[in-house]
């Protein structure tokens, strides 16, 4: 839920799936909407796993499909008289083993797994693939077509938004013989494209081939976030994630990365185009680092009720959306208020509909022209405000969210004293106590907030006692289970690092821990930091606290 310029109550779920002794668990296989991410795992047991509870392993789609388009004109003939195209000479297969945090026991790590994926080299000895092939990766290796070869690879760089991760190998032996592949223009309606990669069913290259049916705003499943997408029949399944997308000149147009389940509609696969993919590029390229996509951090409205655009002062021939919300922690904040009118962002104007003209007469979600700019830059919006026309020229940055989607990659944060574990809350949290139907089953103060609570500042967490380890110190607080601290000795919890330092510090006789629903805890301050040591030896936890508190 990064970009607040969706409709309300929309909600996008990252998604790494994880599998076990060969089963499909609710806390590992995570989807939203039936998308799910396209790499490809492999069971404990060494068995093939689809990410599809029920997926056929099936290759071939049904009805006509088009020829599959010449890759360019780099194509030698070999002795027995088939053509090599040098561009699928560039895609390569991802191995990678993961080894994915435990959100509910955070000081764990859960069971390594291992998956297959796609990807395919670029200018400058890199790699590109998607960012869920290598999340929370142990160990990457790439293997070329037609190479027995495993090599190392160094992960430089994870853009968790945008889905797409960049790699590079040391060894000088892996780049002989590969010519990176040349990016083309994003695609129309209908042009031919071709997916190549090492989907699920052999070990060995495959293409398959499809058009272009739908261009528009989409929402990725793994970054939790909505940006420019592409839509094709061109069958993309599991172990297709990261691989490229050609066009009938055998340039790049984007990266597979997700499909909606077959149970739900047929053919329908997805694909990061060119744009988002430079742009995290060029982002790398800039910072040394990937820094990620502005948003606006504003909730809008859209203004197609007459009515509602009279009363804002609207002349007919104007067009806009209304600003709902704010987020206190977007630099627009200092500049927006309720009720404004965004007429236009950057000389494009805006529809009542929230979106802008794209190309051809198609018009496009308003999130895109923001999504085109880098971190740090500036834009102009032009503003109705009480029937008055203003510009101004903003800041384009990220903002907080109280209840993040991802945590990029970084541990859980915790902190126990005399046995209640204390960690902050995310959507990746929430799944992993919930499963993926969360938003069914989470407790409806935390689903609240996560869909509609706003950060008030950058270091605001929302913090609650996950569970008590049962000791005797604690007794009759059992049963506390993911219930939000809102004091400490009167003192209001920011985060989950002032709520460590205020215990640590504390030499008041008790500690009091004020909770939702009016709900107090009283512990002795001595007694409660001597049990904490014993518990931790009971439960095998080797800290009271995680890491990123102690510094």
């Amino acid at each position: 839920m990064d970009s607040q310029i969706t409709e309300p109550g929309t909600t996008f779920s990252p998604a790494v799936n994880g599998f076990s002794n060969g089963k499909i668990t609710n806390a590992d296989f995570l989807a939203e909407e039936a998308c799910i991410p396209t790499h490809l795992h492999k069971a404990d047991t060494g068995v093939l796993a689809s990410p599809v509870g029920k997926a056929s392993h099936t290759l071939q789609n049904n009805g006509e499909r088009a020829p599959i388009p010449s890759l360019g004109v780099d194509s030698v003939a070999r002795d027995n008289g088939v053509k090599a195209v040098s561009s699928m000479d560039a895609v390569v297969r991802v191995f990678c083993v993961h080894t994915k945090p435990n959100f509910s026991l955070p000081w764990q790590r859960k069971r390594q797994f291992s998956s297959s994926s796609s990807g395919f080299v670029i200018d400058g000895r890199r790699v590109l693939t998607n960012a869920h092939s290598v999340d929370y990766h142990t160990q990457v290796k790439l293997k070329k077509r037609g190479s027995d070869t495993k090599y190392l690879a160094t992960v430089l760089a994870i853009g968790t938004e945008c889905d797409i991760a960049m790699l590079t190998v040391k060894d000088d032996e892996f780049w002989e013989g590969i010519s990176p592949v040349k990016f083309g223009s994003l695609p129309a309606l209908q042009d031919a494209v071709t997916v190549v990669g090492y989907p699920i069913g052999g070990d060995t290259i495959s293409v398959t081939s499809g058009i272009v049916s739908r261009i528009e705003m989409l929402s990725y499943v793994h970054g939790a976030a909505k940006l420019l997408g592409l839509q094709t029949d061109a069958a993309i399944n599991s172990g297709n994630s990261g691989g490229p997308a050609f066009n009938d000149k055998g340039q790049c147009v984007g990266i597979a990365f997700q499909s909606i389940k077959h149970e739900i509609a047929d053919n329908i696969g997805y694909v990061i185009p060119v744009p988002v993919v430079m742009h995290f590029i060029q982002d790398y390229e800039r910072n040394g680092e990937y820094t990620g996509f502005p948003t606006l951090g504003v909730d809008l409205q859209k203004m197609e009720n007459p009515d509602l655009r009279l009363a804002m002062g609207m002349t007919p021939d104007q067009k806009g959306v209304r600003v709902r919300r704010i987020e206190p922690t977007s630099p627009l904040s200092q500049v927006l208020k309720p009720s404004d009118v965004i007429l236009s962002f950057d000389g494009t104007d805006i529809t009542n509909d929230e979106t802008v003209s794209f190309r051809n007469g198609e018009h496009i979600g308003f999130s895109y022209l923001v999504s085109q700019k880098f971190m740090g830059e500036n834009a102009v919006i032009k503003v109705l405000r009480n029937s008055e026309t203003f510009e101004f020229n903003i800041m384009l940055a990220s903002h907080k969210r109280l209840i993040p989607a991802h945590i990029k990659g970084r541990p859980p944060p915790y902190y126990i004293i005399a046995g209640f574990v204390f960690t902050t809350v995310s959507v990746l949290y929430l799944r992993s106590e919930y499963g993926k139907d969360y938003e069914c089953d989470a407790p409806v103060k935390l689903l609240d907030k996560h869909l509609h609570a706003m950060a008030q500042s950058e270091d605001e967490e929302l913090v609650v006692v996950s569970q008590v380890l049962v000791a005797d110190i604690n007794i009759g607080y059992e049963n506390i289970v993911n219930t939000q601290v809102l004091a400490c000795n009167g003192n209001p919890v920011k985060n989950l690092k002032s709520l460590a330092s205020m215990v640590e510090n504390c030499d008041d006789q008790f500690l009091k821990f004020e909770l939702e629903y009016q709900q107090l805890v009283v512990l002795q301050t001595k007694t409660a930091k001597a049990a904490t040591l014993d518990i931790l030896t009971t439960h095998c936890i080797p800290s009271a606290m995680s890491d990123d508190l102690k510094t």
